[in-house]
């Protein structure tokens, strides 16, 4: 076989790389290769303070984080940080709703009167379900 005959195939051919984009030559997205798209993932924020109040209760922790950290030390945020993950950890049984009263204390929450303490939603109610029924679903017997 000739091989100026095959390199010049190969050089009018597409180049791998051209196919393995998102879009395709006529500018489609290849949604067998690369998936379904979101829309909203793609969406820039409206308005410049948008995104600073997403983002306002990690950028708080970090701030008060960063400030005793620089007021008492290393061990003072790791302390709080331990603190956060064991008061996480305790749970009541799967028929009585958590109040996580000792994580709102940690982080100062337990003084605030905010939205969701006046109009809570259906879920949290004070309503108790089947105690032995939902333990069996929790346990994965039901």
């Amino acid at each position: 076989m000739d091989t100026k005959a095959l390199s010049s195939q190969l050089k009018d051919s597409i180049p791998i790389a051209e196919l393995s984009t998102q879009y395709g030559g006529y500018g489609i997205q290849d949604t067998l290769r690369t998936g379904f798209t979101s829309v909203q993932s793609e969406l820039l924020p409206s308005h410049p303070l948008e995104l600073l109040e997403k983002n306002f209760q990690v950028n708080k922790e970090k701030v008060s984080m960063s400030t005793l950290r620089n007021i008492q030390g290393l061990h003072a945020p790791l302390k709080l940080q331990m603190e956060f993950k064991a008061a996480k950890l305790v749970q009541r049984l799967p028929f009585l709703p958590s109040s996580n009263i000792a994580l709102d204390t940690l982080s100062g929450n337990d003084e605030c009167i905010g939205f969701e303490d006046i109009l809570n939603d259906p879920s949290q109610s004070e309503v108790i379900g089947e105690p032995h029924m939902m333990m069996e679903h929790s346990l994965g017997l039901l």
